[in-house]
């Protein structure tokens, strides 16, 4: 059956993907655009472009009308900033939006969370969705997508059915975030394997956080919490260094102790917010949680509830990224 949806984040790497894959089943797509460059991203992607961003009530109004599904995937993804921004834009943002989808009777929305919102400064592993989230995150990023998720879950109502979905390290072709910033890393001379990077991981190839999302739309218990992955977990460091070797560049081997990178990171956050400097620091504390600790994650919930399997394996995702560099 043919639905109508709005998409926030539609010109991000998961909002075209989100929109391509609900096009190619036939549905009618709007997405909110900030810019003249995101409006042509949505409309290459197949969307209808709805001209605002998220501070935009207006512009959230005029998306929503007759669309019956909100898919939520817009926040500041950076490591880096000022607190303010990202409660008004992640947080803010959602409550924005749900307020918009129920003035428009709009019946479900997914809202695209992260793993991040249990980074808490230690290792996780093998975590599912009973694990609470931390007192105190560990950066800006998983603070505000935590407070965002929680008020995507209080909304569940009679009316609105709102859902949560966690995919793991999104991955694969058209990404414009993690591979591009792991190949300028390794190609500035920045990258280290702190710790030597042989933990245990897991991943979410774009296509699975897709087809996780519309399941979770179409399946989803109201109020409930969802991880995404590609399945079984992988070393972190051989699958980083099979996907930057698909775009042609060979990853350094340098190591530094796991001691030395979490110092770094401190030391880094706390000159650039005594300065200020422009940017992101080389290095945050996020970063050395998300990328170089353990992060497993179990999606039997999904697999349960939702019918959830991943239709995209990590050899079928390499070989893309490799065809389309080639």
């Amino acid at each position: 059956m043919t639905q109508h949806v709005i998409v926030t984040g539609g010109s991000g790497f998961v909002g075209r993907a989100l929109i391509r894959t609900l096009r190619e089943r036939g549905d009618t797509v709007r997405a909110l655009a900030r810019s003249p460059a995101a409006e042509k991203a949505v409309s290459a992607a197949g969307a209808e472009p709805v001209s605002g961003d998220l501070e935009d009530e207006a512009a959230l109004s005029e998306g929503m009308q007759g669309a019956s599904l909100v898919i939520h995937a817009a926040a500041k993804v950076e490591l880096w900033g000022r607190r303010e921004d990202f409660l008004r834009i992640t947080v803010g943002g959602t409550e924005r939006v749900i307020a918009a989808a129920r003035a428009a009777g709009v019946g479900r929305l997914v809202h695209v969370s992260t793993e991040a919102v249990l980074a808490g400064g230690s290792a996780l592993a093998g975590v599912d969705e009973r694990t609470p989230l931390p007192e105190n995150p560990v950066g800006l990023y998983p603070l505000s997508k935590g407070l965002a998720e929680q008020r995507a879950r209080a909304a569940n109502d009679a009316t609105l059915t709102t859902v949560v979905v966690r995919p793991r390290l999104i991955w694969g072709r058209d990404d414009s975030v993690l591979l591009p910033g792991l190949i300028a890393a390794m190609k500035s001379g920045a990258w280290f394997w702190f710790g030597g990077g042989r933990h245990p991981t897991s991943t979410c190839h774009v296509r699975n956080v897709c087809a996780g999302t519309l399941l979770a739309a179409e399946r989803g218990r109201g109020g409930e919490v969802y991880f995404l992955t590609d399945g079984e977990p992988v070393e972190f460091r051989d699958f980083v260094t099979r996907m930057v070797r698909t775009q042609g560049v060979e990853p350094p081997a340098r190591e530094a102790p796991l001691w030395l990178g979490d110092g770094l990171a401190r030391a880094s956050e706390a000159l650039w917010r005594a300065l200020p400097l422009r940017g992101e620091p080389p290095l945050t504390r996020t970063a050395m949680n998300l990328f170089f600790r353990e992060v497993t994650i179990r999606s039997d919930k999904a697999a349960r509830d939702l019918g959830y399997a991943p239709p995209v394996s990590i050899e079928q995702g390499l070989a893309e990224l490799a065809a389309a560099a080639a």
